[in-house]
Parts: structure tokens; sequence; C-alpha cells
């Protein structure tokens, strides 16, 4: 079996401690089903075009640019040179800020995982060292760095013989919860019936099973 291909490599940095470390895809949408549009009465898929909202005119590759709306309609558009100048330069390096207990950390701002392992064999007793100390400790550590070319924080975390390198979601991207609780009315669960959702919570206690849902799925197709 072929090596993995890390995504990113750099160092990872923790005070005076540091080793080489690399990214690797810890998720993929790779095997999810797929659907592709299609032409119904010739069976040939169709492809999308870019065209010009009031026109409705095509715009060629070449002739289209980003734009930022600073109003209704109205767009400030930049050149790909200028958004270039403004991707912050990579130093390679994902530095430890702080070391926070597991709990503190609430999984709404969890992003993209990665498989977070030493790149170089020299790198291997450092790694082991951060390793363990954040397992004994039940801690994360939170690091900043430039990542595939975005200021990014990234949640470490120990996980069987490596670690996971979990980037964090920016707190705008995250909305309150009290949007969505804050209409609910005042209600307390009736004693009785809360033994009963016990009970029935006993009875479907059970492992999680990741594999469960896309075996049923693949069952449903090939039926």
């Amino acid at each position: 079996m072929a090596a993995a291909r890390a995504n990113w490599k750099g160092v990872l940095k923790v005070g005076g401690v540091s080793c080489p470390i690399g990214l690797y895809t810890a998720a993929s949408t790779a095997e999810r089903i797929a659907f592709h549009i299609l032409n119904r009465k010739t069976g040939h898929r169709v492809h999308r075009e870019f065209v010009d909202a009031e026109t409705g005119e095509r715009v060629e590759a070449k002739q289209q640019v980003k734009g930022y709306e600073i109003g209704t309609g109205d767009y400030i558009a930049f050149d790909p040179e200028e958004i270039a100048k403004a991707v912050p330069e990579a130093d390679k390096t994902l530095d430890v800020k702080a070391f926070v207990p597991c709990d503190r950390v609430d999984d709404a701002y969890f992003d993209r995982p990665y498989h977070l392992a030493p790149s170089a064999p020299a790198g291997a007793e450092a790694f082991a060292l951060i390793r363990d100390a954040m397992a004994a400790g039940d801690i994360v550590a939170v690091a900043r760095t430039v990542l595939f070319r975005r200021v990014r924080s990234v949640l470490i975390r120990a996980h069987s013989d490596g670690l996971i390198a979990q980037t964090l979601k920016f707190d705008y991207e995250v909305r309150s919860a009290e949007e969505a609780f804050s209409e609910l009315p005042e209600a307390k669960a009736d004693d009785e019936m809360l033994d009963l959702a016990l009970h029935i919570i006993k009875k479907k206690a059970g492992r999680f099973d990741p594999t469960t849902s896309m075996t049923a799925t693949m069952q449903r197709w090939s039926s």
C-alpha cells in the first residue's frame, strides 16, 4: 500500500519543543453518492455557464474577476494580482498558543479534521512527548498558522498513536444558540415521562457505527 501523502508540511512548535509534521486528510467526500444533471431528451450531461446578470450574455473566463459587494448591486472589483498580495505569507509553523481542557472548546467551532503525524523520523521523539503529555493532561492545544493561504486557528488533540488537527471556524462564522432557542417556551419534563424516556434510552443503548448509514444507503440503491 502506498504511503499517505501529506496535504501540508510544516513544524509543530510548543515552546522550545518542535518537530516536523504533516497534515493528512482525515475526512473526504469522494465516496459520497453523487448525481449529474442530464438533458432528459438526449441523456447528455449539461454544464453551467456564467452569464451577465443584466445583459444575459455569456462571460468568458478571462473577463471574470472577483468582487466585494459594498452595497446593493455596487461592487469593488479585484484583479488576481491584488488578491494575491493580500494573502498572508506562510511560515509553515503550527505555533501552539495555549493549552485548554478538552471540554472547554465548543464543537460548533469545529471545521475540517486532519491527521497530524511526524513527517521525518527525527521528529518522532518530540512528537511522542507532545502527544503523550496532552493525553495525560486531558487537554487540547490551540495553535495558529497560515494554512492553504488563510490564517487559521487549529485545535490539536491526542488521538490513537497520533494527533488530530481540527481547523476552527472564526467567531463570526458561528451563530449564537440564542437565535435558535430564544423563543422556546418554558417547559419541564414530567417525572414519570422522564423515567419513561430514560428507560427507552437505556433500551436503545448501543455504539456509534459510522458505516451503518452508508451500508443502508448502498443496499437501497442496489436492490
